[in-house]
């Protein structure tokens, strides 16, 4: 099931001679459960892509379809619902809240809709993640790693859509890095969750099902890998 399109998506920022085209047309699709690597050097607008397709931003022009709703014409708050429900965003900081604990963080995304999470997905995940043990610890008293963990199992509480991850290894050290990329192949086979990974190292690229390559803009290779 297409899970995700994009269609003729450009981005351009500023005006004149100073305007500048981050994305160039690109034309997208993801199917559930896929897990895709978006890989890129600085500047080649894998960032922008991903901003687009979370709803963080929105393109020129062209169209994004997140499981068939257009999400590239939503207003601001339209779309902060829309990611918060929808859309699991994993960053290198783990924009965890200081003063919650790892539990509370974790289910921020149902409690801003006063929504009870269901006990025996919440488990799955913190199992699967391995923090069922660090829930009721403040995200200072964690390790890096864990707390990139909890910021996984935030992204996926919600069962998203799509889980879009910008370099979440990028502040880690080789160990932690490994494990959390392990990590979300687990969850990617044991909650079939669909996920878009952003990053410049190709080795981690080459864990993923897919390895779409970007330049100035531009989608110049889609290449699927067998599991």
């Amino acid at each position: 099931m297409e899970i995700l399109k994009c269609e003729g998506v450009r981005k351009l920022y500023g005006t004149g001679n100073n305007q500048v085209t981050a994305l160039d047309r690109i034309d997208l699709s993801v199917e559930q459960g896929e897990f895709v690597a978006i890989v890129g050097a600085s500047g080649s607008g894998k960032s922008t892509l991903l901003h687009i397709l979370g709803s963080v931003d929105s393109p020129t022009e062209g169209k994004v379809l997140v499981e068939g709703t257009n999400i590239s014409s939503m207003n601001r708050t339209q779309a902060a619902i829309f990611r918060r429900r929808k859309v699991g965003l994993v960053y290198q900081f783990y924009n965890l809240i200081p003063t919650l604990t790892v539990r509370k963080n974790i289910l921020m995304p149902l409690l801003l809709d006063k929504r009870k999470p269901n006990p025996e997905y919440f488990d799955k995940v913190i199992t699967t993640l391995g923090i069922a043990d660090k829930l009721d610890f403040l995200p200072s008293q964690l390790s890096g790693g864990q707390q990139q963990r909890a910021a996984i199992a935030r992204s996926l509480i919600y069962r998203p859509a799509l889980l879009l991850a910008d370099e979440p290894t990028g502040n880690l050290d080789q160990k932690n890095s490994r494990e959390i990329i392990d990590l979300l192949k687990l969850s990617n086979r044991s909650l079939n969750q669909t996920i878009l990974l952003i990053t410049h190292d190709e080795k981690i690229a080459l864990e993923a099902d897919r390895i779409i390559v970007i330049e100035d803009g531009r989608i110049i290779s889609d290449q699927k890998r067998g599991k």
